[in-house]
């Protein structure tokens, strides 16, 4: 591979001249201009707009200004300009491309990007394919050291690649259980810890569950907004990869005793009222007339004790504290988080973490030298150190994934657990294919209701709902575009 010096100056430098949040440079002297060859870098994006300054921001401009012999063009695979001014109450609804086939076509033909940004599931399909570089020559050559690079998701990228690399992202997203530290000390339960099972946390949910109405304090939610208890059974189901159909949805797949577990336990703990569902959200704990900042959060309201929450959620809690600390009305939460429960079937998995700016290098490059560069630098230090400061994502190198604002709080929670491996990676393609196909789950929906209200046991009505969920499937594989609105009643 033919080495390049491409980053001349060096990053701490540009730094005092630009931010990730301008697009413009003031106050900078520019260095003298490259000799170099002048190139362009196409960089293929899932979807896109007219309008790329927001990603310009976080991914290019400081490359750009380093390298400024290199041009960047942004291509997305769907663009998305086109159909923002549908009319989207009519019935007939434009359909849009297949995004897998949209980004096959931008990997190839005469001009085609060098890299592409994409999620776990397009990149997986396309190294099916052989259309992505793999990139582990390139690292070992380069040095390129992958050992800071937080384990789990480095397993995640080489579950792409059947343990071999083809994809590096800068950055991740994940979850963790948030705690309130006061209301287990007063209900004399330890907190919970680190690898806790789901049945360890669901007993300490019922321990601390107390109070009735819009005093009533929930042991637990599984959103931080609260949700339906199907879409929570759905949430507990997850790491245990159970499936409502099977991969070309054309059988179901729910009438069997796991999925009987899980309905029986997300019900029962619903109907206990230690599960937050929608009744939580009903039960407001101030009166309509008074201004309350944190309506509908509830575990800010000091009425969840425990709440399973992404990494942005740590930047909200401590403005509301902030402003809690400022008005007698309100109290500060004392909180710290733990990893997300694990099955005790699956120890050690159920990380909620989510890869979706995978970065790989198209096959059929024109450029494969730069594309290299660039995923070198994305995924280097000096950027790690940029974006560290990021409020709603963490970096993927762990040397510099800190607590905010100097608090003391178990940040390794977020990364700790392997990932959640996904039950269907054509989940996507399904939905274009067929897309009233989420109707299925609308009734499995409406026969959850009916476990809930004690009209049916979970095996019945998971058993009602395979037969039914069938008779769909087989509809919509004769006809994909079938509708069943008279199911939903």
């Amino acid at each position: 591979m033919k080495k390049r010096s491409l980053l001349a100056r060096p990053v701490v430098t540009l730094l005092t001249c630009m931010t990730l949040v301008a697009p413009a440079i003031a106050g900078c002297t520019a260095a003298e201009p490259s000799q170099q060859q002048e190139r362009v870098l196409r960089l293929g994006t899932l979807y896109g707009s007219n309008d790329d300054s927001y990603f310009r921001q976080q991914y290019t401009d400081v490359f750009e200004v380093l390298n400024d012999n290199i041009t960047i063009e942004i291509v997305p695979a769907i663009d998305q300009t086109e159909y923002q001014y549908y009319d989207y109450t009519q019935k007939e609804q434009p359909e849009q491309p297949d995004q897998l086939e949209s980004v096959k076509k931008m990997l190839t033909g005469d001009n085609p990007v060098d890299i592409i940004i994409g999620d776990v599931s397009t990149m997986k399909s396309l190294v099916q394919e052989n259309m992505l570089k793999q990139l582990d020559p390139l690292i070992a050559e380069d040095k390129f050291d992958t050992s800071d690079i937080v384990p789990t998701v480095l397993d995640g990228i080489k579950d792409i690649g059947d343990n071999s690399i083809y994809a590096l992202t800068p950055t991740f997203s994940s979850s963790a259980l948030f705690y309130n530290k006061a209301i287990f000390q007063k209900a004399g339960v330890e907190p919970p810890v680190d690898g806790s099972t789901w049945d360890d946390i669901f007993d300490k949910a019922r321990r601390v569950t107390s109070g009735e109405g819009k005093d009533q304090i929930y042991g637990i939610s599984l959103n931080q907004w609260g949700s339906d208890a199907f879409y929570d059974a759905q949430t507990y189901a997850a790491p245990l990869q159970l499936r409502t159909y099977d991969d070309k949805a054309e059988k179901m797949t729910v009438d069997n005793d796991s999925w009987e577990k899980v309905w029986s336990t997300i019900s029962k703990l619903s109907r206990d009222k230690i599960l937050a569902g929608q009744d939580a959200m009903n039960n407001n704990s101030g009166s309509p007339e008074e201004f309350n900042p944190f309506q509908g959060n509830l575990f800010m309201e000091g009425r969840a004790a425990m709440v399973i929450a992404d990494y942005g959620y740590v930047t909200r809690l401590i403005n509301d504290n902030k402003y809690a600390e400022k008005n007698e009305k309100f109290n500060p939460i004392d909180w710290d988080v733990v990893t997300p429960p694990v099955h005790q079937e699956k120890p050690g998995v159920g990380g909620n973490v989510y890869l979706s700016n995978l970065m790989a290098i198209n096959s059929s490059a024109q450029n494969p030298d730069d594309a290299w560069e660039f995923i070198k630098f994305l995924n280097g230090e000096e950027w790690a150190k940029i974006r560290a400061r990021s409020s709603y994502e963490l970096v993927s190198r762990k040397s510099y994934i800190k607590p905010k604002e100097g608090l003391d709080y178990n940040i390794g929670a977020f990364y700790t657990l392997k990932p959640t491996p996904p039950v269907n990676m054509n989940q996507y393609q399904l939905y274009q294919k067929m897309p009233n196909l989420w109707q299925v789950d609308q009734v499995g929906q409406k026969y959850f209701k009916q476990v809930m209200d004690n009209k049916k046991t979970p095996k019945e009505a998971l058993a009602e709902w395979q037969k039914e969920g069938n008779e769909m499937l087989l509809k919509l594989q004769k006809d994909p575009k079938a509708s069943f609105e008279d199911k939903l009643q």
